[in-house]
C-alpha cells in the first residue's frame, strides 16, 4: 500500500509541476501526449523505410548536411536521425554515431545495418563515448553536430510506469546539467563556422531554452543562433518547440540551431 501511495504522489508531483508551467493549457497538452504518435515514413536512400516523428525529420534537415561533411551524432540511438544524416552524405565524408549505453548502441547497430546499403555504411563509425567529455579529445573536427540530448521525455513518463518511477522534481535539473555539459563539449568539437543542432523531446524550459541561455552566460562570444522558420513549431525564448496539442500530434520536440563563431 505504501509503495502504491508513493507512485500516486509522484504522479501528482509530475502533474502539478507541468500544470505550473503550462497553466490552463496543460490538460489539453497532457491528453495529446497520451495519444499514440502518428509517425511518417522516411525512405530516401534507405534499403527499407524507417518510421518516426515528422518533427524529427524537420529537425535533422535544419543541419543542411552536404556531401563530404564530417558529422557527429552525439546521442544517436535508436538511430532514425543517423539514417537521415547518412542518406544525405551518400557514402561521402564521415558520420560518427555515438551512444554511451551498450544496450542502446546495440539497437543503433541494428537500425543502421538493416536500413543502409553497404556503400553508405562504410563511412559510419559507431562509438560509445561519454558525450559530456567529447571536447576534451576532439576539438574543431566536425562540420555539423547533432545533439539530440537525453531528456525527461514526458510523453513516456505519462504512459509508462517505469519512466514515472525514474521521475522526480530534481530530475529535470539533473538532466539540464548533463545537457549543458554535452552542448559545451559540442561547441569545442565543431569547427569554427560549423553548426550544432541541439534538440530534446522534453517540454520543460529547464531542458530546452534554459540550456541555451546558460550557454550564452558561459560562452556568449563564441556562438550565434541561426534563425529558421517552422510552421508547426512555436517560439521559445531561444529556439522553437513542436507540441502535439497544436501540431496534429507531432512532437514534442524542442530544437535550436547554433553556429560556432570562434
Amino acid at each position: 500500500m505504501a509503495k502504491k501511495k508513493k507512485n500516486i504522489d509522484r504522479a501528482a508531483e509530475f502533474n502539478n509541476y507541468y500544470k505550473s508551467l503550462f497553466q490552463d493549457r496543460w490538460d489539453d497538452l497532457k491528453v495529446a501526449l497520451l495519444k499514440e504518435k502518428e509517425n511518417i515514413e522516411f525512405s530516401k536512400n534507405l534499403e527499407k523505410p524507417y518510421f518516426f516523428d515528422e518533427a524529427s525529420l524537420f529537425c535533422v534537415n535544419l543541419l543542411d548536411i552536404k556531401e563530404g561533411d564530417n558529422v557527429l551524432d552525439m546521442c544517436a540511438a535508436p538511430g532514425g536521425k543517423s539514417l537521415v544524416l547518412a542518406s544525405k552524405l551518400k557514402g561521402t565524408g564521415h558520420l560518427t554515431s555515438n551512444d554511451r549505453s551498450s544496450k542502446r548502441r546495440a539497437r543503433l547497430h541494428n537500425v543502421i545495418d538493416s536500413h543502409l546499403k553497404e556503400e553508405y555504411r562504410k563511412n559510419i563509425s559507431i562509438t560509445g563515448h561519454d558525450s559530456t567529455k567529447w571536447g576534451l579529445f576532439e576539438q574543431e573536427v566536425y562540420d555539423k553536430i547533432l545533439l539530440d540530448a537525453p531528456c525527461s521525455s514526458e510523453r513516456h513518463v505519462l504512459s509508462d510506469p517505469s519512466y514515472l518511477k525514474q521521475w522526480s522534481l530534481n530530475r529535470p535539473k539533473h538532466l539540464a546539467y548533463q545537457q549543458f555539459a554535452m552542448l559545451a563539449a559540442a561547441l569545442e568539437a565543431v569547427k569554427v563556422g560549423g553548426t550544432i543542432l541541439y534538440s530534446t523531446c522534453a517540454i520543460t524550459p529547464l531542458e530546452d531554452e534554459d540550456v541555451i541561455k546558460k550557454l550564452f552566460k558561459k560562452r556568449k562570444d563564441r556562438f550565434e543562433l541561426i534563425n529558421f522558420e517552422c510552421d508547426i513549431a512555436e517560439d521559445r525564448e531561444f529556439g522553437k518547440i513542436v507540441l502535439p496539442d497544436v501540431s496534429k500530434n507531432r512532437g514534442p520536440l524542442y530544437f535550436c540551431l547554433i553556429r560556432r563563431k570562434k
